[in-house]
């Protein structure tokens, strides 16, 4: 098994500063290569973690403090013409971030991400079967944290890697916190917002349906009014474990100017 990526040549741009916000059963650790690769390019990268992550015992989260924690480490840092990316459920960790610091953005990229419509939760878009079956794993934990099955990971979220590297990412995938998928969000400001978006899709993300219309695009880009479309080969994890530099590439064109 490798998690190392091939040389790749590097996309051309102007620097670009990234802030990149990952997704459930994630932590910070997730862009590690990625983070790397976007340095390698020349750009500036920051990589937050959020509460009820990242070895954080406290489970007990809202999803209004994480996406406070990601607001205030932007603010504390001072960042500007921030390009800000929200991966799966970090799409809607930045929808709420940018209402806290729409100044300091250059442009919002979700990649394979939730957009939720105001006054939605997670749940409420999530395929009933899949919001069901993560209500009685919670419900069966003893901390309200869904910790997914094996089974169900490798096929769902890591469907094009092999099997070491699938059960590779498994290991690096804690337990999420429940409580968040549940909270209705006010999104009217962020739908006020003028920021520029972009919507990277990886055409293997095999974690919603890919035969109807609530999967990732165009059922979730939509959402977005005007926004660039890059689209790629992957699936839901693989990639930023495997081939980074790929990944960095992507993130650059979605991005940059």
């Amino acid at each position: 098994m490798s998690i190392y990526p091939a040389h790749a040549a590097p996309v051309r741009s102007e620097p670009l500063t990234f802030v990149l916000i990952h997704g459930s059963w994630a932590d910070a650790g997730f862009w590690n290569g990625t983070a790397a690769a976007l340095r390698q390019m020349g750009h500036a990268v920051f990589v937050p973690e959020y509460p009820g992550h990242g070895g954080d015992p406290n489970k007990n989260v809202s999803h209004a403090q994480m996406s406070k924690a990601v607001g205030d480490y932007i603010a504390a840092k001072q960042l500007q013409d921030i390009v800000l990316v929200g991966h799966s459920f970090g799409g809607t960790i930045i929808q709420k971030a940018a209402e806290l610091v729409p100044n300091r953005l250059k442009r919002l990229v979700f990649w394979d991400a939730f957009v939720l419509n105001d006054g939605e939760s997670l749940a409420d878009v999530l395929p009933k079967e899949a919001s069901s079956f993560f209500l009685k794993l919670a419900e069966a934990s003893s901390d309200n944290t869904i910790t997914l099955p094996f089974p169900y990971f490798r096929d769902a979220f890591v469907n094009t890697a092999d099997l070491p590297t699938a059960q590779y990412i498994y290991r690096h995938s804690p337990p999420e916190p429940a409580a968040p998928f549940m909270e209705k969000l006010d999104l009217k400001r962020f739908y006020a917002l003028q920021v520029p978006k972009s919507y990277l899709y990886f055409t293997e993300d095999n974690v919603l349906p890919q035969f109807d219309n609530t999967g990732w695009h165009p059922h979730f880009s939509s959402r977005l009014g005007q926004f660039r479309l890059i689209k790629g080969h992957g699936d839901h994890m693989t990639t930023a474990y495997v081939q980074p530099a790929k990944l960095a590439q992507l993130l650059v064109q979605a991005g940059r100017d």
